[in-house]
Formats: structure tokens, sequence, C-alpha cells
């Protein structure tokens, strides 16, 4: 049994270093070939999880085995209850926390519709100005046009109906054109 501890301890250990060194390498290589095995599908089951469980059970296998006086199965046992002891908190105290910090600051143009912008650069009835939208925690700046085909002075409330190739075409909220 010493020999499958330290064949779990050593595959663990060699997944590590290859995934650290040459994760990127890889995936990049094989043009996303392998990204199937992030796991991000099966949530408890990620890689890292699994393979940390792995790790752990054959270094727990090894110690028990060398250091205590138990039996084979029930060394067998108490390093699987280790190993699953750890996976369970290498999954709630790392894994879960990071899918939970993940934010992205991009935004789609289709999700400005709808959305209430103030005019920054005055819109004519047959041509283009700019409005500032708030996206997320920040403003941005896009190039729009007037749905209605009405002048739209600065500093007036619009809100988005369409985007097309990128230009808002905007309505007034204020009526006050």
């Amino acid at each position: 049994m010493l020999e499958l501890y330290w064949g779990l301890l050593i595959t663990g250990v060699l997944f590590a270093i290859v995934t650290v060194i040459f994760g990127d390498l890889l995936s990049n290589a094989l043009d996303g070939m392998l990204d199937f095995l992030s796991g991000e599908h099966l949530h408890a089951f990620q890689p890292m999880v699994l393979l940390s469980a792995i790790t752990v059970c054959g270094g727990a296998g090894i110690l028990l085995t060398r250091y205590t006086s138990m039996g084979t199965y029930a060394v067998l046992m108490m390093a699987i209850l280790v190993s699953l002891v750890v996976a369970v908190l290498v999954y709630f105290l790392y894994i879960k926390p990071m899918e939970n910090s993940e934010n992205s600051l991009a935004y789609s143009m289709k999700e400005l519709v709808g959305k209430i912008a103030e005019v920054s650069v005055p819109i004519p009835a047959q041509g283009y100005g700019e409005v500032v939208v708030k996206v997320g925690a920040g403003n941005t700046n896009h190039i729009a046009a007037s749905f209605e085909h009405v002048d739209i002075q600065t500093g007036a409330k619009v809100v988005t109906v369409e985007v097309v190739d990128g230009t808002l075409y905007v309505a007034c909220l204020d009526k006050q054109v």
C-alpha cells in the first residue's frame, strides 16, 4: 500500500508543478482543447479540489503507515477521511470565495438599451452628439443620435431606445427639447 500512497503523492505534486509552470503554455499550444478540464460546470469537483485530495491522501497514507501502528485498512480509511476534509476545506475556503470575488467591468452594447444617460455634446435632429451613460461603477461616453429626429441640448436626460452599429439612438425623458 505504501507504493500506492507514494504514487498518489507524486502524481499530485507533479500535476501541480506541471499546471503552474506549463498550464497556460499547454492551453495556448493546444488552442484550448483542454479547457473542459477546468471543471467550471462541476463546481465541487474542480481539478484543484480533486488533486489536493489525491495529494493529501497519499501524504496522509505515508505518514499514517510509517508513524502509527494502525492496520492497512484503517490507514486507508483515515487517509481518505483526511483527504475528504482537506478537499472540503479547499473548496469552501479557497474555491468558493474566489468564484464570488470575480467581477467584470465589461458590458455589452445591447445592455445599454433602456439606460438613462445625460447629453454631453448636443445632438442635432439629423446628426450625432454624445451622451454619458452610467455603467457599473463608472461612466462611459458614447456617440448618440436622436431617435425622434429632434434637437437635444446638452444636459438633457435621455433614454437609450436602440443601439445600431455602436450608435445609441436616444429619446428625451424631460420633453424640453
